[in-house]
């Protein structure tokens, strides 16, 4: 039996391929090309634009821009995973409803920008992907950020941290009102400000970040991404009826955020609506999981971090409902075959899985998942192993 395992390439070997590809489209060499990481988000889910907290990792899984500019208004974006003629526009006119598809995130984030003030000049973009499109692991992100850092070394401006916040607010922008597919911020914080050997702690109330040393690897342990090739959208009503449902919970209890509520349990008694109910406690025991988690990483418990990840999932499969078949067969599956612990991961609905597992069990336990699905007559997952990276940068 041959698992499928997604590979994230060499970043030098994609860069200049990638390089070699924007010139026999355009004649010319690139002015550079960007990475930007996708993400596992270990825990804090659904937390984000509750303003809550989450701990994501970034992926060595990145999206690829190469970028050369142009001096006569045009816009075109082509990519290495779509067949035909690259997308053509005018530079102003990228915005809310004037961009269709997968360009859309591109796109939409040269509008943001110069929304922001920032003076992009007309370009040329050819991108290349290694994040599994509609995993759950925020391909969406990755190449919004890719682009942006793009965008912004050609318009001549000096990448710092303050800036790459900047970036963070303009992508969540672009993601929501030129793609329509609203998110909290959590996927693109990550993609800029992701560390090796790091997880990292974003409050998103008031968008503070900490580095979070995450190296299970020195105890034996591995950090297993399942991608169970269900379809993952957050386009198509499921996520936005979650956050419809909190908003409508925290005007109920007259506060801005969810994370604002301090006598929880006062708070879900005093809730009318069951659904809403639930959906609120997953919220509040979601927050309050992050910070156990972040203790339980210092002090290397790993098998209480696992059961930490058990429950996170049990929360999301029946209080928030965003889990499927899919995603609990990886989890059940993986909890039998010797996992620590195991959850969704993203948005839900479809998407990936993380399995915290010894390293000598990781096999026998991709195995197992890989018959199970077999089983159920699903596509082969595919599998991952995912040690933290760098966020987006320059790489050639």
């Amino acid at each position: 039996m041959s698992l499928d395992h997604i590979d994230a390439g060499d970043p030098a070997t994609i860069a200049a391929s990638l390089a070699t590809r924007f010139t026999d489209q355009y004649g010319r060499a690139p002015d550079g090309v960007f990475a930007a990481p996708g993400r596992v988000n270990l825990i804090g889910e659904h937390t984000d634009y509750n303003g809550g907290l989450c701990l994501p990792i970034a992926l060595p899984h990145a999206t690829y821009a190469a970028v050369g500019r142009r001096d006569d208004g045009t816009v075109t974006v082509a990519s290495a995973q779509e067949e035909g003629s690259p997308f053509q526009g005018r530079l102003d006119e990228l915005g809310p409803g004037q961009v269709k598809g997968w360009v859309s995130y591109a796109a939409g984030v040269l509008w943001a920008l110069q929304e922001d003030g920032i003076d992009v000049p007309a370009l040329d973009i050819v991108v290349d992907s290694r994040v599994p499109v509609g995993s759950g692991l925020s391909s969406s992100a990755a190449l919004e950020c890719s682009v942006a850092l793009a965008a912004c070394a050609a318009a001549g401006v000096d990448v710092d941290d303050v800036l790459r916040q900047r970036l963070v607010k303009a992508c969540m922008r672009a993601e929501a009102e030129v793609a329509g597919a609203p998110t909290g911020g959590m996927d693109q914080t990550i993609s800029l400000l992701g560390r090796t050997e790091a997880a990292l702690l974003l409050d998103c109330r008031d968008w503070s970040t900490s580095q979070v040393p995450w190296d299970p690897s020195s105890a034996g342990i591995d950090l297993l991404v399942v991608d169970t090739r269900a379809a993952h959208a957050l386009v198509d009503g499921g996520y936005q009826a979650r956050r419809d449902d909190c908003e409508a919970a925290a005007a109920e209890l007259g506060v801005a955020l969810l994370r604002d509520v301090t006598d929880q349990p006062a708070a879900l008694r005093s809730l009318s609506d069951e659904r809403v109910r639930r959906r609120v406690r997953h919220v509040f025991s979601e927050i309050a999981r992050v910070g156990e988690a972040v203790e339980q990483i210092g002090a290397h418990a790993w098998e209480a971090l696992g059961r930490s990840f058990a429950a996170s999932h049990a929360s999301l499969r029946d209080d928030y409902e965003v889990s499927c078949e899919e995603l609990d067969v990886v989890v059940d599956t993986a909890m039998r075959h010797g996992a620590l612990g195991a959850r969704m991961t993203g948005g839900g609905f479809g998407g990936s899985a993380i399995v915290l597992v010894p390293h000598k069990e990781v096999e026998r336990v991709s195995a197992a998942v890989d018959d199970a699905f077999r089983a159920a007559g699903w596509p082969a997952p595919g599998f991952l192993t995912a040690p933290p990276s760098n966020g987006a940068r320059q790489v050639r």
